[in-house]
This record gives structure tokens, sequence and C-alpha cells, in this order.
């Protein structure tokens, strides 16, 4: 039974950083329809929640599934990025 608590654990890690990455990807797209000093803020806040939730389900079974949200991840930070290298008020 503490087999599959402990399942059950790392796979609700895994879909809350899916989740995370899901959420980043909207402010980073927010940032880039609406590039404001506050909004690319905003998406970078998002990516560092999403960062710590990856962290959490790194040691997940399904590393296939991890490594897609990472690049996810890395797309979003990427995004964010080149957005944050113009200078925006």
């Amino acid at each position: 039974m503490k087999n599959n608590i402990s399942s059950l654990q790392t796979q609700n890690q895994l879909a809350q950083a899916q989740q995370s990455v899901e959420r980043a990807q909207d402010s980073v797209s927010q940032a880039q329809s609406h590039p404001t000093k506050q909004t690319i803020e905003q998406a970078q806040n998002s990516i560092e929640t999403a960062e710590h939730s990856l962290q959490q389900a790194i040691h997940n079974d399904n590393q296939e599934a991890v490594n897609m949200v990472r690049t996810q991840l890395e797309e979003q930070k990427q995004a964010i990025q080149k957005l944050s290298n113009q200078n925006y008020s």
C-alpha cells in the first residue's frame, strides 16, 4: 500500500509540474501580447514557480514525461528571456 501511495504522490507531482508549466505558458503569452515590465515580471515569476514544481517531480518514473515538461519550460524561459532583453517600462 505504501508503494501505491508513493506512486500516486509522484504522479501528482508530475501533474502539478505540468499545470505549473501551462500557467507559465499563459503568463508568457500574456507578456508577449502586452509587453510591460509588470507582465514580464509576472511571467518570470510563473516560470520560477514551474521550475520549483518540476524539481519536485524530477524523480518520477516516467522520465519521458518529465523531459517533455522540462522542454516546454525551457521554451518558455527562452521566450521570456528574449522578451526581457527588450526594454519595456
